[in-house]
């Protein structure tokens, strides 16, 4: 069932998303090469606290960090460790959940350490513009697969495989509520309504679409091993326009 969330609600979630913001201002002004992605889960659960609220993500189905970190071909879901560090010409994808007043702000960026290939270069900036061009399409009347089929149109245009085993979601009171939205055209005809709460996240890879899941449960990377970038906003569909909940 969709839940579309109240007035009190929506203050929380802002709240939420700028808590979530605060973390990813952070990792900007700290990603460098030789940081390991354990230090970044460090920093991002003592600013969570700092604000008096929860790290979403610890403990969600025995998730063991308060974000996630995926290097490169990994796609989402990597854990944070101390052995694991940034070396130049990588990016990375930081996943950052915080729960405030009940509700959830959920938001994902992908960075690039020092100075990355062309190739990848051009995946960054086209997944961040998949990622506005589906949320220019979260108001109410739409249906959720004209937010799909915006996306997947951008990804198209470059040729870049689409993550299709997972996607965007529902969110607010959990992480992940319904609907579930795809980052290509399904058909869904799901309307849009006023004060629907979505994260919209579209996945790209500078390869195929296929992607595998690691020994650990958690971890997913491309079936070829080439790069993968990953954005994500909490969004929230309004009369007046898309507010989006996880930008300063």
């Amino acid at each position: 069932m969709i839940h579309r969330k109240s007035r009190d609600e929506i203050k929380k979630m802002i709240h939420a998303g700028h808590i979530v913001a605060l973390v990813h201002q952070k990792m900007k002004e700290v990603l460098e090469p030789g940081i390991s992605t354990k230090e970044l889960d460090n920093i991002a659960m003592k600013i969570i606290k700092e604000n008096r609220a929860i790290p979403t993500f610890l403990g969600y189905g025995g998730f063991p960090a308060s974000i996630c970190t995926s290097i490169n071909e990994h796609v989402v879901h990597g854990i944070p460790s101390e052995n694991e560090t940034l070396k130049e010409g990588d990016i990375i994808a930081i996943d950052v959940g915080a729960t405030y007043g009940g509700m959830v702000g959920d938001s994902a960026w992908s960075y690039e350490i020092g100075k990355v290939s062309p190739e990848v270069h051009k995946l960054m900036v086209t997944t961040e513009e998949s990622l506005f061009a589906g949320i220019e399409q979260m108001k109410p009347g739409n249906v959720l697969d004209d937010i799909s089929k915006a996306i997947e149109a951008v990804a198209n245009r470059e040729g870049y495989g689409i993550v299709r085993q997972y996607g965007g979601h529902g969110v607010g009171h959990e992480m992940h509520e319904d609907p579930f939205l795809y980052n290509y055209s399904v058909g869904d005809k799901t309307l849009i309504k006023s004060n629907m709460a979505i994260a919209i996240e579209p996945m790209l890879n500078l390869g195929c679409d296929d992607v595998v899941v690691a020994s650990d449960g958690w971890k997913v990377s491309t079936k070829d091993g080439k790069p993968s970038a990953h954005f994500e906003h909490t969004v929230i569909a309004t009369d007046d326009g898309p507010i989006i909940t996880t930008k300063l």
